[in-house]
């Protein structure tokens, strides 16, 4: 209920009695909210995407890394769901199982991935190049800083412990259990913004990897933007990256930018260093049409 009201009040104050935005004196991103995997920790998102390749296999049916990659940034029940509905993995289940999935494998599998998720956001939690410089620039701005993710508690907890040890520690993280449902609905979102105290939506920016993030940033109506290198659409190491031949680097960039932006991005951007040109060019133009 608390996250119902939070969007009710952001909504009064977005729009006057006949429906139009109300204009601002300081237009200007109060908040910024990260996804964490692919986005703030974990490049490639590696972690996530080998737990479910791990866990599968414990149930004796076979996945590969790109099944898994994607439905990648749901709540991770759902994400398993939506594996499990995929015609490959479908298939491959009633061959090998002789039978349909059902409810309690769901869950089989989710017992199994849980503790390979938690070691695997624990042990890939360090923050990704630039992601601290990135928050010193938006600190000195006065802009709050939070984080939504399809992890679990467990999960969650132990990302946000090793990227603290690092010094990348947000005003506020959600994660899928703590509100009704996970992305792409908007309810951590709203969650975040109501911790931190950030309204209207058209002030705060949602930065993430997946379709997911971006969904979730549209459904609040904030402002929503993909990031591509560190992306689950990139799902390379670090190492791996940098070792791409710069025609083909091109060449998946405009391929995974091309998608974030037929899923409905505002905007996309390759890395955090290219955060400051947004918020002085994209989202004041955004803003501006909004307010109009």
């Amino acid at each position: 209920m608390s996250a119902l009201l939070a969007f009710i009040s952001a909504r009064g104050k977005m729009r006057g009695f006949k429906g139009k935005m109300v204009k601002e004196s300081n237009p200007s991103v109060r908040l910024v909210v990260f996804d964490w995997a692919g986005t703030v920790v974990d490049f490639g998102c590696q972690g996530p995407a080998k737990a479910f390749v791990d866990g599968f296999a414990q149930v004796g049916v076979p996945v590969t890394m790109e099944e898994a990659r994607g439905p990648m940034g749901l709540a991770k029940k759902e994400h398993i769901r939506q594996m499990l509905s995929m015609h490959s993995i479908s298939s491959r289940w009633n061959e090998m199982k002789g039978r349909g999935w059902t409810e309690s494998d769901v869950d089989e599998i989710y017992r199994w991935v849980t503790p390979m998720q938690i070691e695997a956001a624990g042990r890939l939690g360090r923050p990704i190049d630039g992601v601290l410089e990135c928050v010193e620039y938006l600190r000195r701005r006065g802009v709050k800083i939070a984080g939504t993710t399809g992890y679990f508690q467990e999960a969650a907890d132990a990302a946000r412990a090793e990227a603290a040890s690092f010094g990348y520690r947000p005003d506020v993280s959600v994660c899928a259990d703590e509100v009704p449902a996970g992305r792409p609905a908007p309810w951590m979102l709203f969650r975040v913004m109501e911790k931190t105290g950030c309204y209207p939506a058209t002030r705060v920016i949602k930065i993430g990897d997946t379709k997911a993030d971006i969904e979730e940033g549209l459904n609040a109506g904030a402002f929503s933007v993909g990031i591509i290198d560190s992306s689950n659409a990139m799902g390379l190491s670090t190492e791996s990256f940098q070792s791409l031949e710069p025609e083909v680097l091109e060449e998946k960039r405009n391929h995974i930018q091309n998608d974030f932006l037929r899923s409905g991005a505002h905007a996309t951007i390759r890395n955090l260093a290219e955060l400051p040109g947004l918020l002085e060019h994209d989202y004041p133009r955004w803003l501006e049409s909004m307010t109009r």
